[in-house]
């Protein structure tokens, strides 16, 4: 049987897809973001955000730019599917969440943010606040963050390691006296037995793991399963082929890496540069 062609050449990814249509959409009516904005009452960069997938908007601004673009319930329904990919990732996370509280090992890479395991309260707060969360449910996750930092204690708490980009030591968070705190519990942190704390610097130059966090659990079983994740969509990996490439890339980030006496050293000079003024 021959190979199936798409027809638009789009995305068949639910959420890149949507935030395609939009920008399509608008391009074809001939508007500039400040254009649509003005004339839809909402403010511009909220549309922006949308074509670059950062966020999918409400229903109610959805609606608005189906009867806009005249196209009734189109926008909706990739609207509808957008966001059951999210709720997709969400269950994908619990499967990872279920498979690390067995793991006896856990291998992990950073592109930009601290592994949760590694964050202090008031980290876990700006992070989570910057992805959009508010009230009582911010609340919430800051403490189910905490808790889960509970896996790295005990004798029989799972080996741990994780590449830092140095990207990740670099975004400090806009409280200064907040950001020592994080800086002097991965200091802290490093020293204990079973933890390991390697820092990929900006000279090591291009590498395989660019582009997404990855996480490896080996189980007592002695497989091992991957879970990548970006801003927007995680994803298990299970296949044994699939998690050896990943594996690989891996191994070679780890060998451009500062070792950890000197990703130590690393982390306590940042932390000699921290002013307790706060951020501009």
């Amino acid at each position: 049987m021959p190979q199936r062609r798409l027809v638009t050449g789009r995305s068949q990814e639910p959420r890149r897809r949507f935030a395609e249509e939009l920008r399509q959409l608008r391009l074809a009516k001939g508007d500039s973001l400040r254009q649509l904005g003005e004339r839809l009452g909402w403010d511009w960069s909220l549309f922006g955000k949308m074509e670059n997938g950062e966020t999918l908007g409400g229903p109610e601004v959805v609606q608005a730019l189906d009867q806009y673009y005249g196209t009734p319930g189109l926008l909706l329904a990739l609207w509808e599917l957008a966001r059951a990919d999210r709720t997709q990732f969400r269950e994908q996370y619990r499967q990872y969440m279920a498979l690390e509280a067995e793991a006896v090992s856990l291998w992990h890479f950073a592109v930009s943010v601290l592994p949760g395991l590694l964050q202090t309260p008031e980290y876990a707060r700006e992070i989570l606040a910057a992805g959009g969360l508010r009230g009582d449910e911010l609340q919430q996750q800051v403490d189910a963050r905490m808790g889960s930092r509970d896996l790295l204690e005990g004798d029989d708490a799972p080996q741990f390691r994780t590449i830092l980009s140095e990207a990740v030591l670099r975004t400090r968070l806009r409280d200064a006296g907040a950001w020592r705190e994080q800086l002097e519990h991965l200091a802290e942190v490093s020293e204990r037995p079973g933890l390991t704390i390697h820092v990929l610097p900006f000279s090591a130059g291009p590498y395989g793991l660019d582009s997404t966090d990855v996480w490896f659990l080996r189980m007592p079983d002695g497989r091992t399963v991957a879970y990548t994740e970006n801003a927007y969509r995680g994803e298990l990996i299970e296949e044994y082929g699939a998690v050896e490439r990943l594996q690989r890339a891996y191994d070679a980030v780890r060998d451009m890496a500062m070792s950890p006496a000197e990703s130590r050293k690393f982390i306590l000079r940042m932390l000699e540069e921290v002013s307790c003024d706060p951020l501009p």
